[in-house]
């Protein structure tokens, strides 16, 4: 049985795939797939496994082999499902592999702000401390997590498991109730409210036509001065330039993003641009520790594995 996997390198190095080779002893990995050579690569294969290559109907249409699509994501956007399900293939995502690792990295960089980090450090290389009259330097200020309100807008699994980590921290845990939905007795939030409140907001909710752009210039304007914002989902939530703007004028206090609406980002993104140590900006990379993506390997397999014997497992279509 064929098989490829058409861009082995969103995973990283130094994984073990025995557990996929075993079950598909014919398999290539391509590190990179270039849209230009996606349907030559897949040719005549069974099984194609990718995280973020696109396969629109066409290109279903015409891989007349292909039985079966493994993700190694939990987004499925990049694969037309209708299609799939049109022409007889399989597609599985995979779920809850990640949550570890974007629940730390979402504390890391809270702590990094809240305990202003980069302050303290650059004040020792500085010779700041040396020069002190005291045991210790207290210039920045530092706030303990059980003193901050905490507002979470997603709460599917990596909402949830923010929200478990809020709670052993002792923070106030405020679940966003979807903007114009309307108010009734699920224990959540209205969204506008949980602006004014939180002291932090964590984003996990999904792209769609609804909460592009959810966060403005109007909703950074009702957030607090000091807030932090969080965003380890879809950049496409957050209007980069009026973030950038927020951040400069002292709307809100600091922001740290994992994600850009473009991926890779191009020159002239208005939040690389940015120069103010108030934001983080890193490379979609919060859901990448090794533990992750190594999971994600089994959890792909298993998923093979499933389909080889009949059963269906994080079948989407």
């Amino acid at each position: 049985m064929k098989a490829v996997f058409l861009d082995f390198a969103t995973m990283g190095p130094d994984l073990d795939t025995s557990l996929l080779t075993d079950l598909l002893p014919d398999l290539t990995f391509f590190d990179v797939t270039p849209d230009e050579l996606t349907a030559e690569r897949i040719e005549g294969a069974e099984f194609v496994f990718t995280n973020k290559i696109r396969f629109d109907d066409a290109t279903l249409g015409d891989a007349k082999s292909l039985r079966f699509i493994g993700l190694t994501a939990t987004g499925t956007d990049n694969v037309d499902l209708s299609g799939a399900d049109k022409y007889g293939i399989a597609v599985c995502n995979i779920r809850a592999y990640c949550t570890q690792s974007v629940v730390e990295h979402v504390f890391g960089v809270l702590l990094y702000f809240t305990h202003s980090l980069a302050q303290y450090v650059q004040a020792v290389r500085n010779g700041d401390w040396q020069d002190s009259d005291d045991f210790c330097m207290l210039d920045y200020p530092i706030r303990e997590l059980s003193a901050m309100t905490l507002g979470i807008v997603g709460h599917g699994e990596l909402g949830r498991g923010v929200e478990r980590i809020a709670k052993e921290f002792g923070m106030t845990v405020l679940i966003a109730r979807r903007p114009g939905a309307s108010a009734m007795s699920d224990g959540r939030t209205d969204f506008h409210e949980m602006l004014g409140r939180a002291d932090v907001i964590s984003l996990h909710c999904p792209l769609n036509d609804e909460t592009r752009n959810l966060f403005g210039e109007d909703e950074f304007r009702q957030m607090k001065s000091d807030a932090i914002l969080i965003n380890t989902a879809r950049g496409g939530l957050i209007d980069s330039s009026a973030l950038a703007a927020a951040l400069a004028n002292g709307y809100i206090g600091a922001a740290a993003v994992d994600v850009l609406s473009k991926e890779p980002p191009s020159a002239g993104d208005p939040l690389l641009d940015y120069k103010g140590s108030n934001l983080i900006v890193t490379p979609h990379m919060a859901w990448a520790t090794i533990e992750a993506r190594q999971k994600a390997i089994r959890e792909l397999a298993a998923n093979v594995r499933a389909f080889l014997n009949g059963e269906k497992r994080n079948r989407v279509v």
